[in-house]
Formats: structure tokens, C-alpha cells, sequence
């Protein structure tokens, strides 16, 4: 692959990412994969950020709703820059010649990506709350295992990744993108945003005002 994609690759990048103070807020500009690499861990981040930000107990209403809306914007860019990253690996792949019984991954090389992305961000701040002093021992010691759980988990992905990606190179394995279809976000298919529900709440034979 002209990307050069691997586990190892990816996931120094995502802990990159993770250590500069401005993130995810201002990014480095990345060419090629790296381009969406960057702009799903991006998102990630904001997403992590904003989901934090409507759990809050002293905010009003309007301020949560405001939260839930960003929410739903960060969630539609980070699927959209899986699957823009996908086409991109798959464009590299298209001069591979598929082997006799290749078989077909139901994940995709960037769905793993995007899982190893949300791994760097539980490991960095489980991280931070394992050395949280004044949160007490017993704290630490449970966050501290949690963390050995999340880098075996990461460890373990990468390996799949690394996987997927040797056996697609060599045309024994290969993926497809299916589009994730966000019916929520979309006017013409959620109902409560075109009118459907409304309709059908006022009953048969009620006209709308």
C-alpha cells in the first residue's frame, strides 16, 4: 500500500495526538490515509470531550441540547472520515489481484482504525485517572487495572489490523464499505424532522395546523 498503514503506525499516532496540549481542538495537517486517520481520531476526541460536557449536572437545558446536537455532528463526521479512510485503502488495493476463497471481513481496515482511536483515548485517561493521588489507592489500583485490560485489548486489535491488512495486500482477505446510513441526521429519513412524526402523533384524519 502506498499509505504505508500499519497497527504500530497508527497507534503512535493516535498517542501523538493525545500528548499535544491543543488537541483535538487544532490538528497538524496530514496527507494521503494520515488525512483520515487524523480527522477520525480528531473527532474522536471532540466526541469524548462533548459526551463529558452533557453529563453535566449544573448545565440547562438548552445548554445540553446544544451538546447533544454537537454530538450528533462530531458522531456523522467521524463515520464519514472511516469511511472516506476505507476508500482510500481500497483504492490502493485495486491492482491486487483476490485469490480463490478470499474471505470477506466483516469489519473494515478502517472501522478497526477508528476502534483503535477510541482505545488511545480510554487508555490515555484511564492513565490519568490510574496516577489521580488524591482520588485514594483503592481508586488507582481499580484504574490500574483497568488499564492492563485496555492495552491488552489494544494489543490485540492491532494484531487483527496488521492481520487484515498483510492478507488484503496479498489478496487472500478484502472489505467493503457499506455506508453507515445515519437515519438520524438525515432530514428526508428521521421522522421527527420531516414532519411523519408529528403527523401520525395527531392521529388519522387529523390535518396539521
Amino acid at each position: 500500500m502506498h499509505s504505508k498503514i500499519d497497527a504500530a503506525s497508527v497507534a503512535a499516532f493516535h498517542d501523538r495526538q493525545l500528548r499535544n496540549p491543543d488537541w483535538p481542538i487544532f490538528d497538524d495537517p496530514q496527507s494521503g490515509a494520515w488525512t483520515w486517520i487524523a480527522a477520525n481520531h480528531r473527532y474522536n476526541g471532540l466526541l469524548w470531550r462533548e459526551e463529558d460536557r452533557a453529563r453535566r449536572l449544573d448545565a440547562p437545558p438548552s445548554e445540553i441540547a446544544a451538546g447533544k446536537r454537537l454530538i450528533d455532528r462530531y458522531n456523522q463526521k467521524r463515520n464519514d472520515a472511516v469511511e472516506a479512510l476505507d476508500e482510500r485503502l481500497l483504492g490502493e488495493l485495486d491492482r491486487v489481484s483476490r485469490q480463490p476463497g478470499a474471505r470477506l471481513s466483516s469489519e473494515t481496515a478502517g472501522a478497526m482504525i477508528d476502534r483503535l482511536s477510541i482505545l488511545a483515548l480510554k487508555i490515555h485517561h484511564m492513565r490519568a485517572q490510574a496516577q489521580r493521588h488524591e482520588a485514594g489507592a483503592d481508586h488507582m489500583h481499580a484504574c490500574a487495572r483497568k488499564l492492563e485490560r485496555l492495552v491488552a485489548q489494544r494489543e490485540d486489535l492491532k494484531s487483527c489490523l496488521d492481520s487484515l491488512l498483510a492478507e488484503a495486500r496479498a489478496g487472500h482477505a478484502f472489505f467493503k464499505v457499506y455506508r453507515q446510513f445515519k437515519m438520524y441526521n438525515d432530514p428526508s429519513l428521521n421522522p421527527w424532522l420531516n414532519g411523519q412524526a408529528q403527523g401520525a402523533a395527531q392521529g388519522p384524519g387529523k390535518a396539521s395546523p
